[in-house]
C-alpha cells in the first residue's frame, strides 16, 4: 500500500528555544512536547512525572453528588443492585470494577452483561425485566445508557432507579435518571472529556470512597482494570488518562488482581507490559467471550479471588480466542475475495459487504483488516433475527458515525464513535444503503482522505539519536491516541547492507554522513529494491531498544521507505 508522508505543522523557533531551556532539554525534545500540547513547566513535570494526585476531584463532575447520595440511600436500607455493562472490554472491566468495590459493602448485588446476539448493545429490556425479576432496586449502568432514554423511562415506570456511567456522546435528550454521569453532557464541566467508559466508573468509586473515610489504596487497587479499558477502548492518553494508564501498567506489572494475573499466564511472561501488550495480548482475551460465547465469563475472571480457579476461566477465554482468530480469518479472506474478483467494488470510495454466515461477533474486526488493505470506511453486515447488523470502521479524519446518520431512514438505529459505529438496518433497504453511504462517503471525502496517512513528527539527522536522546523518548511512555510514538524522518541514506530476512521481512543497515543504524521493517521486503538502487533514500520510523543475546542496541523501527528526491 501506498502511504502518503506528512510532516507536522512547523512550531514557532521562539517557543521551541524557550521550553528546551525552561526544562533543560534538547530542541527536538522541546518540539515533540509543544506537539503534544506540553507548554510549561508544570505541564512538563505532570507529563514526565505523573502523580495520582494529578487525578481530579470526582465531584467536579456534573450528578456525581446525586449519584454517591443515591447509593449510599441504597446500601442504608440494603436495597437490591444491579452492576450493568456492555459486553466489550470497557464494558466488562467498567462491571468487574465496581461490582468487586461495593460487593464488599453488601450481598444484595449481582451484575448483568447482555448477551450481543439476543440484546444487542447497551441497556435492553431483557436486563431491565430480568433486575425487576430479581428484586432489583437500582442499576448502575456502566460504558452504556446515555441514549437509553425510553427504557430508561420504563425502568422507573417499573420501580427501577438508574445511574448511567458512559463516556459516549449524548443526543439532544437525556435520560430521567437518578444519576447521569458523563463528562460529554453540554452541562457538565468536568475538566476532562475523554475518560473510558471504566475510568468514569472509577471515578464513582473515587467519589464514593472520598465521603465514606474509604483509603485511597482501596480505589487504586483497581487501576490495572481502568489501563486494560483505557487502551483497548482506544480513548486518547493524555491529560486524567495518563495518569491512570501510568499507575495502571504500574499495578499491572507489579500487582495485578488475580484474573489479570491468571490472563497473563496465558500470554506470555514479561519483564514489563505495556499498553501494546493490552492492545494486542490482553484486551482481545477478554472481548472474546462476548463476541464467541458469553461476556460474563470474562467480568466471572476479572472478579475471582481463587488463582487456581482463575487459570480454569482463563482457560476458556483463550479458547474463545482462538476460535473468534479462526472464524475472523476465514470471513476476511471471503471479504477480501469478494473485493478482488469485483473491479466495481474496487473503484467505489467505500466498502460495504453482506453475508448471512458471518459472525456477528467478528464483523467489526473484520471491517478493520479490510482498511489494511482497502483504506476507506467500511461497513460489514451479517444476519441477526431478520435484520442486518452492521459493524462500521473508518479511515483518519472521516466521521462514519455522522456518514451513517445522514442515511436517514435507510437506518433503524446506530450509535458509537467517529470512527467505529455500530448499526441496524432492514435487509431489504441493503442495497440502497450501499448506494447512499457511497453518495455520502463520495461527497464527504477526497482523494488524499482516502490514501493511507504516516504522520511524522520531526525530520532529524542521524546524529542526534544517541542512548541520552533514546531514554528521554522512552519517558514519553505510555503511547496512545493524543501521545503516539514518535515518527521521524531522515533524508539522503546510504546502504550498508540491507537485506531481506525470512523472505518477507527487511533488516536495513543504513548510514547518513558517517552514522549507521540498524533497522527492522516487518513484512517490507517489498521496498528492498528503493533501497539497493543506491541513489539516496528517506526513511520514516521510531526508535526502539533491541535486545539480542543479552545485547541491547537502538534499532530503527520502519514506518515506510521511498527514494530520495
Amino acid at each position: 500500500m501506498a502511504y502518503r508522508w506528512k510532516a507536522h505543522p512547523k512550531l514557532n523557533d521562539q517557543k521551541v528555544a524557550q521550553l528546551a531551556t525552561l526544562i533543560n532539554v534538547s530542541p527536538t525534545i522541546a518540539t515533540l512536547l509543544l506537539q503534544r500540547g506540553i507548554e510549561t513547566f508544570d505541564q512538563a513535570k505532570k507529563f514526565f512525572r505523573p502523580q495520582l494526585t494529578d487525578l481530579y476531584d470526582p465531584f467536579l463532575m456534573k450528578d456525581m453528588d446525586k449519584a454517591v447520595a443515591r447509593i449510599q440511600g441504597a446500601l442504608d436500607i440494603r436495597e437490591r443492585i444491579m452492576i450493568y455493562g456492555d459486553y466489550d472490554v470497557d464494558g466488562t472491566t467498567s462491571v468487574s470494577t465496581v461490582f468487586s468495590f461495593f460487593r464488599k459493602m453488601t450481598d444484595n448485588i449481582e451484575y448483568y452483561i447482555p448477551d450481543r446476539y439476543k440484546e444487542g448493545y447497551g441497556v435492553s429490556k431483557i436486563g431491565i425485566d430480568h433486575a425487576k425479576a430479581a428484586g432489583v432496586t437500582l442499576i448502575i449502568a456502566l460504558d452504556c445508557g446515555t441514549r437509553s432514554i425510553e427504557l430508561i423511562q420504563y425502568a422507573r415506570e417499573i420501580g427501577i432507579d438508574f445511574i448511567v456511567c458512559d463516556h459516549h456522546l449524548p443526543g439532544d435528550e437525556l435520560p430521567v435518571a437518578a444519576a447521569l454521569l458523563n463528562p460529554k453532557r453540554r452541562d457538565c464541566q468536568y475538566p476532562y472529556k475523554e475518560l473510558s467508559g471504566c475510568g468514569i466508573g472509577f471515578k464513582l468509586i473515587q467519589a464514593f470512597a472520598q465521603v465514606s473515610d474509604i483509603p485511597f489504596e482501596e480505589v487504586a487497587r483497581y487501576l490495572d482494570l481502568v489501563a486494560v479499558s483505557t487502551c483497548s477502548d482506544i480513548v486518547e492518553i493524555m491529560d486524567e488518562n495518563r495518569v491512570l494508564v501510568y499507575y495502571g501498567l504500574k499495578k499491572l506489572n507489579e500487582d495485578p488482581c488475580i484474573g489479570l494475573q491468571a490472563l497473563l499466564q496465558s500470554y506470555q511472561i514479561k519483564q514489563e507490559y505495556e499498553v501494546s501488550d493490552i492492545v494486542f495480548g490482553i484486551g482481545p482475551k477478554i472481548n472474546a467471550a462476548g463476541r464467541i460465547a458469553d461476556a460474563k465469563s470474562s467480568v466471572k475472571l476479572l472478579i475471582e479471588e481463587d488463582f487456581h480457579h482463575a487459570l480454569y476461566l482463563a482457560k476458556t477465554l483463550v479458547e474463545n480466542n482462538t476460535e473468534r482468530k479462526d472464524i475472523d480469518n476465514d470471513i476476511t479472506k471471503e471479504a477480501l475475495d469478494i473485493l478482488e474478483t469485483s473491479e466495481t467494488l474496487k473503484l467505489r470510495k467505500s466498502t460495504v459487504l453482506y453475508s448471512e454466515k458471518w459472525h456477528k461477533g467478528v464483523i467489526g474486526i473484520v471491517a478493520s483488516r479490510l482498511i489494511e488493505t482497502y483504506y476507506k470506511p467500511t461497513i460489514i453486515f451479517s444476519e441477526v433475527n431478520g435484520m442486518l447488523t452492521g459493524s462500521a470502521r473508518s479511515v483518519k479524519d472521516f466521521d462514519v458515525h455522522d456518514a451513517i446518520g445522514a442515511c436517514g431512514d435507510l437506518v433503524v438505529q446506530y450509535g458509537g464513535h467517529k470512527y467505529a459505529a455500530g448499526l441496524t438496518i432492514k435487509k431489504e433497504s441493503f442495497d440502497a444503503f450501499t448506494e447512499k453511504f457511497e453518495e455520502v462517503v463520495g461527497l464527504n471525502s477526497t482523494e488524499e482522505l482516502l490514501t493511507p496517512e504516516i504522520a511524522y513528527d520531526l525530520e532529524i539527522d542521524f546524529s542526534e539519536i544517541n542512548q541520552k536522546f533514546f531514554s528521554i523518548l522512552d519517558q514519553f511512555k505510555p503511547h496512545g491516541p493524543g501521545n503516539m510514538t514518535p515518527i521521524f524522518r531522515t533524508n539522503r541514506l546510504s546502504d550498508a547492507g540491507s537485506r531481506i530476512v525470512k523472505e518477507k521481512h527487511l533488516k536495513l543497515i543504513a548510514t547518513q554522513k558517517g552514522t549507521k543504524f540498524d533497522g527492522i521493517g516487518f513484512n517490507m521486503s517489498d521496498v528492498f529494491p528503493v533501497i539497493s538502487k543506491n541513489s539516496g533514500f528517506d526513511v520514516c520510523y521510531s526508535i526502539e531498544m533491541n535486545e539480542f543475546k543479552g545485547v541491547r542496541n537502538l534499532q530503527l523501527k520502519i514506518r515506510d521507505i521511498r527514494e530520495s528526491v
